[in-house]
């Protein structure tokens, strides 16, 4: 940050730690004592760059994904504009899931594309069976989670106590109001 913009009152955004991804298995073996299983299913989420030089970034890390045996790529757009890459496994290796998940960010935030990732998902059923999805924050370097039940209503309870169990394996957003709401991300419907 320069003087300028420290005059100006102008901040730089934290860099996000991609590798605070492969927290998440530990966070899933606590979650799984809990009755959570894990679907083989995540997502990353970007906003669309001017062009098509993302959209070649993307197709470069399908290639590399769909190398693994056991897994599939995904492309789709949500009703707000923006851009979702999911990948799912087939054995469910949260571990696998996480590393391509990794590396679909790490391709794009090595592309220059790092300002328009949004959030990742891992996704999960419920005890009851019901859609559940922890959630990166990059612009905060934290995980939340997120509990759809129905329509665009959210579990809250189940929210905070998925925050109790997961605390100690991941860095859990503090802010609530930054917990936002997904609605339509892939795996979680």
């Amino acid at each position: 940050m320069g003087f300028f913009d420290s005059l100006l009152g102008r901040t730089k955004p934290p860099e996000a730690d991609l590798d605070v991804l492969f927290a998440v298995p530990q966070a899933v073996i606590s979650l799984q004592t809990q009755g959570f299983v894990p679907t083989g299913s995540g997502s990353v989420c970007f906003r669309d760059m001017e062009g098509n030089a993302d959209d070649l970034v993307m197709a470069d890390a399908e290639k590399i994904i769909t190398m693994s045996p056991g897994s599939t790529v995904t492309r789709s757009d949500d009703r707000f504009g923006f851009h979702w890459l999911t990948v799912t496994r087939t054995d469910a290796d949260v571990s696998g899931l996480v590393t391509d998940l990794h590396a679909v960010n790490s391709s794009l935030a090595d592309a220059g594309f790092g300002t328009a990732l949004l959030c990742s998902t891992v996704a999960f059923t419920t005890p009851d069976g019901k859609p559940f999805g922890l959630v990166y924050l990059y612009k905060r370097g934290t995980f939340y989670p997120f509990a759809p039940d129905g329509g665009e209503r959210r579990d809250n309870a189940l929210e905070l106590q998925v925050r109790g169990v997961v605390s100690g394996d991941v860095p859990v957003e503090t802010d609530l109001t930054k917990w936002l709401a997904i609605w339509g991300a892939p795996g979680l419907t």
